[in-house]
């Protein structure tokens, strides 16, 4: 009754999406895995109580006297 191939003129479209689907996905998980700089890793490096008293001291949080009595207290 059908000829071979009869309705699937365009079934080979939906192969060609999911071959590049695949591609997309397997090229964006190798630059991922790859990046040795993360977009979100500045966020977990913790200041030092050091740092952390200079940008009081530049806010003007606490004065020169001290800033100096704590800055020897921490070392």
């Amino acid at each position: 009754m059908f000829g071979v191939g009869m309705g699937m003129g365009f079934w080979w479209i939906g192969g060609v999406i999911m071959m590049g689907l695949f591609i997309w996905l397997l090229v964006s998980l190798v630059n991922r895995t790859n990046n040795p700089n993360p977009p979100m890793a500045h966020h977990y490096q913790e200041e030092s109580a050091l740092d952390i008293l200079k940008k009081r001291y530049a806010r003007g949080e606490i004065t020169k006297e001290e800033f100096d009595r704590m800055s020897k207290d921490l070392k």
